[in-house]
């Protein structure tokens, strides 16, 4: 499934823009041309292929790359 997630050009775009640094989906749906649901969407199935990490920190949650498994 990893391989099938990141074929998307969307979802390649969103490992490509979190690999530098821990976001909000808010500011990651910032940087694409699409409805924010859209990007909810591919934060999930990142999330389900163990390819991003979510941490809570106070009220914002933020994306980050999952080390382990990008290796």
């Amino acid at each position: 499934m990893s391989f099938q997630a990141i074929a998307d050009p969307t979802r390649m775009a969103i490992l490509i823009l979190v690999a530098s640094q821990s976001m909000t989906a808010g500011a990651i749906a910032s940087n694409f041309d699409t409805a924010r649901l859209t990007v909810s969407k591919h934060l999930q199935i990142l999330i389900e292929c163990k390819l991003l990490e979510q941490e809570q920190k106070g009220r914002e949650i933020y994306y980050h790359i999952s080390a382990k498994k990008m290796k």
